[in-house]
């Protein structure tokens, strides 16, 4: 039995697929704790996990919600730097006070999300194995491939790489205050110098949600690298309760737990649906108060909720609407349902773009108006289903939580980087 800790930032799809993926090492007879700032307790659900708040001072009970309204708001310009200083407050954080933390739990392993450097780096520094898990696109950089947080399609001319490599500047220099906090921490930890999260990653094994098909072409994926498809935890089939007419189309609406309060981009889907004498079942995951849901009804949604079961929604629906979160993504591949992105920030830009490399959508930028949503729907339709039989295949196959906990356990065991294709 292995205790393992999990080092993730404090979002709610990240604290997901690691709660998923600790509830199979659970079940296996290993022990999880988590170590986050006191305000993500919340978001474990599961009573066999463990919980350690961290940054009594620096971030107290109550500041999470300011510190996720601001990341909301990640793709204005003028806010991001406050969303970089964030960041960099959490990892200085975190590098100070895990140490004793995992000592004082007496971990043995950590499992580290690829967007938090503190934990890939405290590991190293304490001599711990470790997994690194990319719980959105995979931060792992090669010269042909843009940045995740790129919109960029992909491509292979001259031009398009040195506008790749152009935008790789752009990001290290506005990422200039989280390169001082990694290399201060180096130095504290004893370790050699980090500039990136790309230069954070586990030697022994890498594990990303996404599979190959889906993503950009890798020419050098690291050796460890395993691609296991999303990390879910088991659950019992969760049936709708809006009655759908068969005859009229159905689509599909939601933003994520983060970007939910976008009332404006609703209120453009509602109308094109409208348009479109399309049946629409907006998801707002709570971002909406009651008077919001009931101007969306008359804009030309049918139904609005806070949350729906998002698997039988997509099984159902002729066509999302979505800003490109990652789990969405996956999950519509596996239900076969065409996608309009409308990405708003972080990874949303790149997935957006992998999801119409891939054939199985289209994008479009966030402030369209209702004609412009409406014409990308209708352009849905024409889509050929082969790549979502392909990619639907591949994620199938791909081995999820269960591969991804044979992997971490691999590890534990043997003390060594566990390569791609060659899980005990």
């Amino acid at each position: 039995m292995t205790h393992f800790a999990v080092v993730a930032p404090a979002f709610y799809s990240h604290f997901q697929a690691f709660q998923a993926l600790a509830g199979t090492l659970i079940d296996r007879g290993h022990q999880v704790t988590f170590f986050q700032q006191a305000d993500a307790r919340r978001w474990l659900t599961d009573p066999r996990l463990g919980f350690h708040a961290l940054g009594a001072l620096s971030h107290p009970p109550g500041s999470l919600e300011a510190a996720l309204r601001r990341a909301a708001c990640s793709n204005n310009p003028l806010r991001l730097r406050r969303v970089i200083r964030d960041l960099c407050d959490t990892t200085r954080m975190l590098c100070a006070e895990l140490p004793s933390a995992l000592a004082l739990r007496q971990i043995e392993a950590l499992l580290c999300d690829q967007m938090e450097a503190a934990g890939g780096m405290v590991a190293e520094g304490l001599g711990l194995p470790y997994v690194s898990v990319a719980c959105a696109l995979p931060v792992n950089r090669e010269p042909q491939l843009p940045l995740p947080v790129m919109p960029f399609a992909y491509a292979t001319d001259e031009r398009s790489l040195h506008i790749f490599e152009g935008s790789r500047k752009v990001y290290d220099w506005l990422m200039g205050p989280l390169s001082k906090v990694l290399r201060e921490a180096s130095r504290r930890l004893a370790i050699e110098p980090r500039d990136g999260l790309h230069e954070c990653l586990s030697p022994y094994a890498q594990i990303s949600q996404t599979i190959p098909g889906f993503d950009f072409p890798r020419q050098h994926p690291p050796a460890n690298f395993h691609a296991v498809g999303p990390l879910r935890e088991a659950q019992t089939e969760q049936r709708g309760e809006w009655p759908i007419d068969p005859s009229r189309p159905f689509i599909f609406a939601s933003l994520g737990t983060l970007q939910g309060s976008r009332y404006d981009m609703f209120k453009r889907i509602a109308t094109a649906s409208r348009q479109l004498n399309a049946q629409l079942l907006v998801a707002h995951c709570g971002g909406l108060d009651r008077r919001q849901e009931q101007r969306l009804v008359k804009a030309g949604a049918t139904w609005v909720t806070d949350f729906a079961p998002q698997q039988w929604a997509l099984q159902h629906a002729d066509a999302v609407v979505t800003h490109g979160g990652l789990n969405t993504v996956m999950d519509a591949i596996v239900a076969r349902t065409p996608m309009l992105v409308m990405p708003i920030a972080f990874d949303q830009p790149g997935v957006a773009s992998r999801v119409t490399h891939a054939g199985i959508g289209l994008q479009l930028r966030r402030g369209a108006g209702a004609g412009q949503i409406r014409e990308r729907l209708t352009q849905l339709r024409g889509l050929s289903t082969e790549p979502f039989d392909r990619l639907a295949t591949e994620l199938a196959r791909a081995g999820g939580t269960s591969r991804a906990a044979d992997i971490v356990e691999a590890v534990v065991r043997t003390g060594e980087p566990v390569l791609a294709g060659l899980v005990p």
